[in-house]
């Protein structure tokens, strides 16, 4: 096992090389990933990881609407992972307080302290978590607002600040269809 490089950050971001193929046919929704040098984290797993939650038909998308990863511009938008100090400075005036993500001109802003440790509504899902937190800040980038839970015991809405807690909802990390349709 390779050991991991130390995390020193920066405060500025990279981005991750690579393109893939639009996720469907139509006109395809650009978008960028980019990581804050010296997080100490494998980018292209990370970009990966984003591209393989958008790219799901459970997604945004929902199958209809193509996603393209690219790594130049024009990009319809970015996500970006930042340590909790540079996602503070980045989501400014947003108070985020060196926990929360957010999306801000143009980009999803993952807090990487969230990205490895995850949120108490998930417990130990954390794979669940990143595709919420990934889907949140895009849904964000996409258009959409916050929502509050429907009714108890109901799948929490992804674009409900599920971070915060879920109850009396339970978590859920893909978009609804009724919030799909709310954005394309």
């Amino acid at each position: 096992m390779t050991p991991r490089a130390p995390s020193r950050p920066t405060g500025r971001l990279l981005v991750v090389p690579g393109k893939a193929s639009a996720s469907g046919p139509g006109a395809p929704v650009r978008f960028m990933v980019e990581i804050e040098e010296g997080l100490g984290i494998d980018r292209a797993r990370f970009a990966t990881a984003v591209q393989r939650v958008l790219y799901d038909d459970r997604s945004w998308g929902g199958g209809s609407v193509p996603f393209r990863r690219v790594d130049s511009e024009p990009a319809a938008f970015r996500v970006a992972l930042a340590s909790p100090d540079t996602t503070d400075r980045l989501c400014a005036p947003l108070d985020t307080a060196g926990i929360y993500s957010c999306h801000q001109s143009g980009t999803a802003v993952l807090n990487f302290m969230r990205w490895r440790r995850g949120a108490a509504s998930y417990g130990r899902d954390l794979a669940g978590y990143r595709r919420y937190l990934v889907n949140h800040e895009v849904g964000h980038a996409l258009g959409s607002f916050h929502r509050g839970c429907p009714a108890a015991g109901a799948p929490a809405p992804v674009m409900m600040q599920q971070t915060k807690g879920v109850a009396p909802c339970r978590a859920r990390s893909w978009p609804s269809q009724a919030e799909r349709e709310g954005v394309f």
